[in-house]
């Protein structure tokens, strides 16, 4: 029955009511019975009846009052068939109704009427949870970590303001020129050597002379001399390097 009926508390059956059709030969002898178990107890809360014995087939649709039998005590349902003969199309229907008394606080008209229970909320303390020892202690432990986390967060963002200033401090350093001792020496030999190494230096620039006089013999036609152009690259190229040599010296650039 708990696929039939509702299973809320306080319903009341106040009737059945059930329809088949019966296929039978007229004298045979046949009893029809629906009935419902008592889910309480033993026996049956429900039982109905019919004799079809000498009558002929046909459809029954019957209604049977029940005087108001609490949902709980409706048990397992059942159509029973004795006798010669077959039922077919058989349903079964409950009519239940609220019992208003099922409470018996709902009203004063109810047998064994109780006065409804009202909670005083003024009987009682209202405790603040967050006034207890073991919820304050949590939320200052919260508050300190990220206390720490905040510090953590700080240290971190210095460190990386440092290590960029230092970054920008090398690179105007290298900007400007500003070497050490060592520094501006090893350039300088460098810048040197690569002076030296040009190609085209002629090697008279390498030769010592005595000391003395030397008279001119060579006598021009003309006063007009040709562009010696290996001499101007060779001269210009000397006279960069000097230049840069003397920027180094003087922290005008790299």
């Amino acid at each position: 029955m708990t696929n039939l009926l509702p299973k809320q508390a306080g319903l009341q059956v106040n009737g059945v009511f059930y329809r088949y059709s019966v296929f039978k030969e007229t004298e045979d002898d046949m009893v029809v019975t629906i009935q419902n178990e008592n889910a309480l107890g033993s026996g049956y809360i429900f039982r109905e009846v019919d004799d079809w014995s000498g009558l002929p087939s046909n459809t029954i649709n019957k209604s049977v009052a029940v005087p108001n039998i609490d949902i709980s005590y409706w048990g397992l349902g059942s159509l029973e068939v004795e006798g010669q003969g077959t039922v077919e199309d058989a349903e079964v229907f409950y009519s239940y109704q609220y019992d208003p008394c099922f409470d018996p606080q709902s009203s004063p008209d109810c047998p064994g009427y109780q006065e409804p229970f009202v909670l005083d909320l003024n009987e009682f303390a209202i405790v603040d949870p967050l006034d207890e020892d073991y919820i304050q202690n949590e939320l200052d432990r919260k508050a300190q970590l990220r206390a720490q986390e905040e510090d953590e967060r700080r240290r971190a963002r210095r460190r990386i303001a440092e290590s960029a200033q230092e970054e920008e401090e090398e690179r105007l350093e290298d900007l400007l020129g500003i070497r050490t001792e060592d520094d501006f020496s090893k350039e300088q030999i460098r810048l040197h050597n690569e002076l030296m190494d040009i190609r085209g230096i002629p090697k008279s620039y390498m030769w010592s002379y005595s000391g003395g006089e030397y008279r001119d013999t060579v006598v021009l036609k003309d006063s007009k001399l040709p562009s010696n152009k290996r001499g101007l690259n060779v001269r210009l190229a000397q006279e960069v390097k000097h230049q840069q040599l003397v920027n180094l010296q003087y922290g005008k650039g790299k």
